[in-house]
């Protein structure tokens, strides 16, 4: 078994209710959940996201824990979060990764492979690692 290893879950989801297509404002929102797979405790401590839109705009999200909170994961123990962003287009891509401090010391980065936002499909889950 890995030491440092976590497993991301992520359900991204289009808020039409929320949207203004006509004004070029497209909401989604994403499901994320961060199961700790590895044999140490482990703490998320920050996160790193780059939100990209058709036209080729990229923003760079950055910030301490996730919705708030720094989540202390035991092996087998897993932490879910809803959050949400913005777009200029109908479709987009996200992806981004998690630092985290295991409790022995170690610091380690968790990626998250890209995922895609869509207005005009609905998305399905799927699980990064």
């Amino acid at each position: 078994m890995v030491k440092y290893q976590f497993r991301v879950d992520v359900q991204p989801r289009y808020l039409q209710e929320q949207s203004a297509p006509e004004q070029g404002l497209f909401v989604f929102a994403y499901k994320i959940k961060i199961t700790n797979t590895g044999s140490v405790t482990a703490q998320l401590i920050s996160r790193v996201w780059n939100v990209n839109d058709a036209n080729g705009h990229t923003e760079k999200v950055k910030g301490l824990g996730v919705v708030g909170q720094q989540p202390l994961l035991k092996p087998g123990d897993a932490f879910e979060y809803t959050s949400g962003t913005r777009l200029r287009t109908p479709t987009g891509t996200m992806h981004g990764s998690f630092f985290c401090v295991a409790e022995d010391g170690e610091k380690f980065d968790v990626d998250v492979p890209m995922f895609v936002l869509d207005a005009l499909s609905a998305g399905g889950a799927r699980t990064l690692h």
